[in-house]
């Protein structure tokens, strides 16, 4: 093919998006019938088994039968013929949570019925599936890192700063970032160099709305050099959002640091149609106390958050969260 002139390209690269968005919503179009054939199924098999004209036997040669039908169709084994019945039995009576099961794959569908714990939490993750549009094995590492709860409690204790500035209710005080297999004993640098390594499951844990712009970023104030440990946009917040990388514990001072390099972002790298910029700093371990004091008379729109290197326990999060609740409701 000869070269193209850059008209020629542009054009044909807008094209490109037209069919591609078409064949985006043309997969939308299926997976939305495919769904409403399941719950259809779904519902009319519950109402047999209410009716006791149906059990498990009747279900398995339904499924028999079908397959023998339609040999070229997956998905009617009887174990997903009884998740259908499952799926209408859990969803039935929740319009709200109804309309948001169409915007997933029946894969995600079925993780999220068989992890997700209350309404609360399925409406979570099936939101925040459609908004990112998980892969299952997205989608499944965000339930097994219970990312519900976590975000529940992060909310719970950063109320009063959201509520201060709400450019940080993209930001929680916790993240679990198993995925960066770090030895025992590590540096910054270290820290910083497997996050790069893992960039994908980083984003995956803070949001998909965060793009990289780059790691050590160099800021000059006067005639020194600084470096950024890491710098991302964020496309929701339309801002640049600073995180420092901390591999000890919290100290104020560490929150003078973060609001100079925001100060010097705002002025010298942020642009015009831009928002204020945000920053995180992401340590091992801190002292609520201690973050509440140094934050207290803070105008900057920073946070700080801990990380976890391993998955959180799944009984003392949901301890956690029943306690917060039950503070709530005392208020």
């Amino acid at each position: 093919m000869n070269k193209l002139s850059k008209n020629i390209e542009t054009d044909f690269n807008e094209i490109l998006q037209i069919i591609e968005k078409a064949k985006e919503n043309a997969f939308r179009a299926v997976n939305h019938e495919l769904i409403a054939m399941y719950w259809e199924i779904g519902k009319y098999i519950s109402n047999k088994v209410r009716q006791n004209a149906w059990g498990k036997s009747v279900v398995a040669d339904f499924s028999a039968f079908i397959q023998s039908k339609y040999w070229r169709i997956k998905g009617f084994s009887a174990q997903n013929v009884w998740r259908m019945k499952q799926f209408y039995e859990t969803y039935k009576d929740n319009e709200k949570l109804s309309a948001l099961l169409r915007e997933i794959s029946w894969t995600n569908n079925v993780l999220i019925m068989t992890h997700a714990k209350t309404d609360e939490a399925c409406e979570f993750y099936l939101a925040l599936s459609a908004k990112n549009n998980y892969s299952s094995r997205e989608l499944e590492r965000q339930l097994d890192s219970m990312l519900f709860e976590r975000t529940m409690i992060s909310d719970g204790k950063n109320k009063l700063l959201v509520a201060k500035n709400n450019s940080l209710a993209a930001v929680r005080d916790s993240y679990t970032l198993e995925f960066l297999d770090l030895p025992k004993e590590y540096k910054e640098t270290d820290f910083r160099k497997a996050i790069v390594a893992n960039l994908r499951d980083f984003i995956l844990e803070f949001g998909k709305d965060f793009t990289l712009v780059g790691d050590e970023y160099r800021i000059q104030v006067g005639n020194t050099d600084f470096f950024i440990d890491l710098l991302f946009f964020n496309r929701e917040l339309q801002c640049l959002v600073a995180i420092e990388l901390k591999t000890g514990k919290f100290m104020p001072e560490h929150l003078g640091q973060l609001e100079f390099y925001l100060e010097a972002l705002d002025r010298d790298v942020r642009k015009s149609s831009e928002n204020p910029s945000v920053g995180l700093i992401l340590c091992s371990t801190k002292d609520d106390t201690v973050v509440e004091y140094a934050l207290n008379r803070s105008i900057s729109p920073a946070l700080v958050a801990d990380y976890k290197l391993h998955l959180p326990d799944k009984k003392m999060l949901e301890n956690k969260l029943r306690e917060l609740r039950e503070f709530s409701e005392e208020d």
